[in-house]
């Protein structure tokens, strides 16, 4: 299993960074200006991402329609919104 800084170098190189860490600043394109959050806002969207994700996926489980697609687009606005709010 690889170490955190082999995991993390390999993230940075395909242009992605943690959404948690503080070096989330490195590749904003709108948003000029990222503040630190703190360890309860981090705690905080990655609880928010984690039950999206849940939900998302239990979605995939009971099937496939046009319903689901939609409310699979929901989740994730939902849970852009809730994340916004916590880092604005």
């Amino acid at each position: 299993m690889p170490d955190a800084d082999a995991q993390t170098s390999e993230a940075e190189m395909a242009g992605m960074v943690d959404s948690t860490g503080a070096d989330r600043t490195v590749n904003n394109v709108m948003r000029h200006a990222y503040r630190v959050l703190s360890d309860e806002e981090k705690d905080e969207m990655q609880a928010v991402k984690d039950l999206g994700l849940k939900f998302h996926e239990l979605l995939g489980v009971i099937g496939n329609s046009r319903e689901i697609s939609l409310a699979k687009t929901k989740i994730e606005e939902a849970v852009m919104w809730a994340v916004k709010h916590i880092t604005a």
